[in-house]
């Protein structure tokens, strides 16, 4: 799971997803109305394989964590989730990153990549777009691109005053050191 993703579920739940194999499991089993044989075949793996997680004997082999991983982070707490991305995408978000980006601009510009940490409010599009490619299965990479074009929008081309500034710059995003979205 890339940062965006990280980003936006960590704003998205007000408990901790669980950790342990057997917790999961546990949790998947209500959704699987207690039954390990209905679970095992949503896992696409043993009805005793399941039974051995729960009791703690084993861990899933990675095809199974996945499965496992994906299964819990579609199903924790879908309506705080929902009402989380109706508000993000009604008041939009608050974005600090430190990033690296490239620029290009009308006469004695640089591109020269630069060093930045960048705290900008997003509108709620831009969190609209970011769920929408997430939902799609937009890579990390695709994700990126799309907050590197709201950053140059939002935090490059408009001045606090809402005026315009740097018109013809375009930004790309070349590295993320890390970052953080507050909804």
């Amino acid at each position: 799971m890339g940062e965006i993703d990280e980003g936006l579920e960590r704003s998205e739940r007000t408990r901790p997803i669980p950790q342990s194999v057997p917790a999961r499991v546990r949790f998947l089993l209500k959704g699987a109305k207690g039954s390990t044989k209905q679970l095992a075949t949503e896992l696409g793996v043993s009805q005793r394989t399941v039974q051995r997680w729960l009791k703690g004997q084993g861990t899933p082999k990675p095809a199974a964590a996945r499965k496992v991983e994906q299964q819990v982070r579609a199903k924790w707490q879908p309506k705080v989730r929902q009402r989380v991305r109706r508000q993000a995408e009604r008041a939009g978000f608050l974005l600090t990153m430190s990033g690296t980006f490239g620029y290009s601009a009308a006469g004695k510009s640089t591109d020269d990549p630069r060093p930045r940490l960048i705290t900008q409010q997003m509108p709620g599009d831009v969190a609209r777009r970011l769920y929408e490619a997430r939902d799609a299965g937009a890579t990390q990479t695709q994700q990126e691109q799309l907050l590197a074009n709201a950053l140059q929008e939002h935090y490059f081309k408009t001045s606090p005053g809402g005026g315009i500034r740097a018109a013809g710059l375009t930004c790309e995003l070349n590295d993320v050191a890390w970052m953080d979205i507050q909804l």
